[in-house]
């Protein structure tokens, strides 16, 4: 892990937020082995309906890793990742520096004036990842329908989170199993989720920032993660005309609603 000693001798700035950066995906990924796959088949969503140059809004963006992502894929794209998150936004801003296709803002989404903060009325794509799941289904709900206003016609929003299925207790039990057991094997270099935050409290570009995100997080409620076709049908109340699922694994999914 780089750290601010480390800038002077490592390149600047840019290489410091750029391992930040490079540090939280492999962490991401060491607990969502098919984060990519995820993540290719919503962008292939995104060019398929509404074309390579979209307006995209990533929500709860985190660090920006779905953000760079799109302008790798669409070079015609612009973005806007908004979250509350202080210390994964410094490493947004940082990462994305003088990147003029990208924008970072920060806003609550349990606030329901949040859309405030958005620099655009309109979006032609809203994509968020692995986000949602701590809100309750009533304000989740509530969520979708600001979303719907946000969506311009003919375009699209795509979830990818947690979202079992509870018909298949047995199932979903066994695959979380699974899953742990191979987190023992975790490769070398690669933090867990608490140790990248230990690490990101020792580092001092970060340490005020992720203070002033344990006072946000510590009052976020837990969540009641739904399954699949609950959030195809909400989403279709909200106001899409179209909802389903596109891509799922055992526990997790991506549902897409077109407007």
């Amino acid at each position: 892990m780089m750290t601010a000693a480390d800038t002077s001798r490592h390149g600047g700035a840019g290489r410091h937020w750029r391992a930040w950066q490079d540090s939280w995906d492999r962490q991401q990924e060491y607990y969502l082995p098919d984060r990519e796959e995820r993540f290719r088949v919503m962008i292939d969503l995104v060019e398929a309906c509404v074309g390579t140059e979209p307006l995209v809004l990533d929500l709860a963006c985190g660090t920006g890793s779905l953000t760079g992502r799109v302008l790798r894929r669409l070079p015609g794209a612009r973005c806007v990742g908004v979250d509350v998150d202080p210390a994964l936004l410094a490493i947004a801003h940082g990462h994305f520096a003088g990147e003029d296709r990208a924008a970072f803002v920060t806003a609550d989404l349990r606030d329901p004036g949040w859309t405030r903060a958005l620099p655009h009325g309109r979006y032609d794509a809203v994509l968020t990842a692995t986000s949602l799941h701590w809100l309750n289904p009533e304000p989740l709900a509530a969520l979708y329908g600001q979303l719907a206003g946000l969506v311009g016609d003919g375009g699209v929003l795509l979830n990818a989170d947690h979202m079992p299925d509870p018909t298949t207790p047995r199932l979903n039990e066994a695959e979380r199993a699974l899953r742990h057991r191979r987190r023992t094997a975790r490769p070398e270099g690669v933090l867990d989720w608490t140790r990248w935050w230990d690490a990101a409290r020792a580092d001092p570009t970060l340490a005020d920032a992720v203070a002033r995100r344990d006072a946000i997080h510590g009052t976020h409620a837990d969540g009641d993660p739904r399954p699949p076709h609950w959030h195809a049908e909400t989403l279709r109340a909200a106001g899409f005309a179209e909802s389903r699922t596109v891509w799922r694994s055992v526990t997790d999914a991506v549902v897409l609603a077109l407007k």
